[in-house]
């Protein structure tokens, strides 16, 4: 994702969106997946812009943070019944 998608609405200063964009392209690596329009890569930006408003600055911790949240929904949606089997 390029540094212009998190600074479009004004939010995020260039140096704060290059530290974004770290984020965002190590957590799609870590992911194996490529930037792009789709559902996933959306929830991944979504979730570091968040992480970021909440005053996290740096790229690791945004990363590992926003993985943890993709996963753990990711795995409410897929598996709701499986704290039943249990």
């Amino acid at each position: 994702m390029a540094n212009y998608r998190f600074t479009a609405n004004g939010t995020f200063s260039r140096r704060e969106s290059r530290r974004l964009t770290a984020a965002y392209e190590a957590a799609l690596l870590d992911l194996g997946l490529v930037d792009g329009d789709n559902p996933i890569t959306q929830t991944i930006a979504k979730v570091i812009v968040e992480i970021a408003r909440r005053g996290t600055r740096d790229p690791a911790i945004i990363k590992d943070r926003a993985l943890k949240i993709v996963r753990a929904a990711k795995f409410d949606a897929e598996a709701p019944s499986a704290a039943l089997i249990a």
